[in-house]
C-alpha cells in the first residue's frame, strides 16, 4: 500500500512537471523554482514513506517521518502552487470543474485559517497523548492512514496559511499569523509535553523520547519560521503593489502642467 501511495505522489510530480511544459510551450511563464518546490515536496512524501526508518531509534524515526509528512512535504507542496498552475493548464471543462470547487463555500470554511489549525493541532494531539499512537504501531495499515492523515492535515494548514491559491475569500494577513502563531504555540507545548511524559501505552527508551522530542520541537519551529517569512513576504509584496497602484493613480490624475505650475 505504501508503494501505491508512493507511485501516486509520483505521477502527481509528472503531471505537475507536464503541465508547467505545457505553459511554457505556449508561451506562458511558470517559475522553474515553483516546480523543483513541488517535485522536492514529492520527494520528501517518498522519503518518509520509505526511508529505513527501523534503522533509527524508534520515537526519533517516528518523529523524522512525522516531520517530513506533516510539515516539510506540505510547505513545499503548497509553494509550488499546484491548484493555480491546474487551473491555467487544464482544459476548459475540467477547468470550471476544478474552480467550482476551490470556490466553493465548503473550500473556504475548510480553508479558514483558526479551523486549519485546530484540524492540525488536534490532531497531533490526539495521536500523541491518547493510546492512539500505541494502536497503530504494529498494524501497517493504521500507520499509514495516519500518515495519510498527518499530510492531509499538514496541507490543509498550510495552504490555510498562505492562502496562495484562488479560494472563495482570501483571509486577512493578521488571522493568518495569528493562527500559524497559535498552531506554533501549540505544537511546541506538545513537543515539551512528550520530552517529559511518553505517549499512553508506549515505552520508549528515556533517551529516544528526549532526542524525538527535541526534532519535534526544533523541526516545528524551523517549518513555522519558513512559513512565517513566506507570509510576511507576501504581505509586503501586497503593500508594495497597493503603493504603486496609489502613486500611478496620483501621476494620472495629476493635470498636465500641474508640477510646473507648482514650481
Amino acid at each position: 500500500m505504501t508503494a501505491v501511495l508512493g507511485w501516486a505522489v509520483a505521477v502527481c510530480c509528472l503531471g505537475y512537471v507536464g503541465a508547467a511544459a505545457r505553459l511554457r510551450t505556449r508561451g506562458d511563464a511558470w517559475s522553474l523554482a515553483r516546480t523543483a518546490s513541488f517535485c522536492a515536496g514529492g520527494a520528501v512524501v517518498v522519503a518518509a514513506l520509505s526511508a529505513p526508518w527501523d534503522a533509527w531509534p524508534p520515537f526519533t524515526g517516528h518523529m523524522a517521518a512525522h516531520l517530513a509528512l506533516g510539515m516539510v512535504a506540505p510547505l513545499l507542496l503548497a509553494v509550488g502552487r499546484p491548484v493555480t498552475l491546474a487551473l491555467r493548464a487544464l482544459p476548459v471543462a475540467p477547468r470550471r470543474a476544478l474552480l467550482g470547487c476551490v470556490r466553493s463555500r465548503a473550500a473556504a470554511q475548510l480553508m479558514w485559517p483558526p479551523f486549519a489549525a485546530l484540524v492540525h493541532t488536534a490532531s497531533l494531539w490526539a495521536l500523541y497523548r491518547t493510546p492512539v499512537l500505541a494502536a497503530v504501531h504494529h498494524r501497517p495499515w493504521a500507520h499509514l492512514l495516519v500518515s495519510v492523515h498527518l499530510l492531509l492535515s499538514g496541507l490543509l494548514f498550510t495552504f490555510a496559511v498562505l492562502a496562495a491559491e484562488p479560494v472563495r475569500h482570501r483571509t486577512g494577513t493578521a488571522l493568518r499569523a495569528g493562527a500559524l502563531l497559535a498552531a506554533s504555540a501549540a505544537h511546541g507545548v506538545l513537543a515539551k509535553s512528550l520530552y517529559a511524559t511518553a505517549p499512553p501505552g508506549t515505552a520508549y527508551r528515556p533517551d529516544d523520547l528526549h532526542a524525538g522530542s527535541q526534532l519535534m520541537y526544533y523541526g516545528g519551529d524551523i517549518t513555522g519560521i519558513a512559513l512565517a517569512v513566506l507570509l510576511a513576504h507576501q504581505w509586503y509584496a501586497a503593500g508594495g503593489r497597493a503603493l504603486h497602484r496609489e502613486r500611478r493613480h496620483a501621476l494620472g490624475g495629476a493635470r498636465p502642467g500641474a508640477a510646473a505650475l507648482r514650481d
